[in-house]
């Protein structure tokens, strides 16, 4: 039997080379998103249990530290080689600095349907570098952006750590 992850992806990549307008309902896509990261939280909360310990310290500051790298590295290479506008040079720095939710549901699923060993850790690493690349790749972004960004750093900060995309 196909696996149904692979299945929706030759759909979407079908709906999209025949330009189709399928589509997911918002509301559909909310639900998914959020059932999709309560179920990461709830798995990886269990799998943690008893498996937190200070040497986990030193690996998610190098986590973190590599997912704002990435974004530092990239923009600059975005920017002058492949001369995106800062704005999509900062997106594009972003995803690739952080984790999407989705794609390390799918992974995960991958692994463990292999029956491969994975740390429990991992799950505290998707969310170490989700916050750092974005955080960085925003700030980028304004930087590049000069006067044009008149938000203040407190009102960034109170999106970047509210929002409810940002896990998804």
């Amino acid at each position: 039997m196909p696996d149904i992850v692979v299945m929706f992806f030759l759909l979407g990549l079908v709906a999209g080379a025949v330009k189709s307008d399928l589509e997911v309902p918002k509301a559909t896509y909310d639900t998914l998103s959020l059932l999709l990261m309560l179920t990461i939280g709830l798995k990886g909360g269990m799998a943690l249990y008893g498996n937190i310990h200070w040497g986990l310290v030193p690996e998610l500051l190098g986590v973190a530290l590599l997912s704002a790298f990435i974004p530092l590295l990239l923009m600059p290479i975005l920017r002058r080689l492949v001369r995106l506008s800062s704005a999509d040079s900062a997106s594009v720095a972003a995803h690739y600095g952080s984790v999407s939710a989705g794609t390390f549901a799918v992974a995960l699923a991958y692994v463990e349907a292999r029956e491969l060993t994975v740390g429990s850790e991992v799950t505290l690493y998707l969310v170490a570098m989700e916050l750092p690349a974005i955080m960085v790749a925003i700030a980028l972004f304004r930087r590049h952006q000069g006067a044009a960004v008149k938000e203040s750093t407190s009102k960034l900060w109170h999106e970047t750590l509210t929002n409810r995309g940002l896990s998804c």
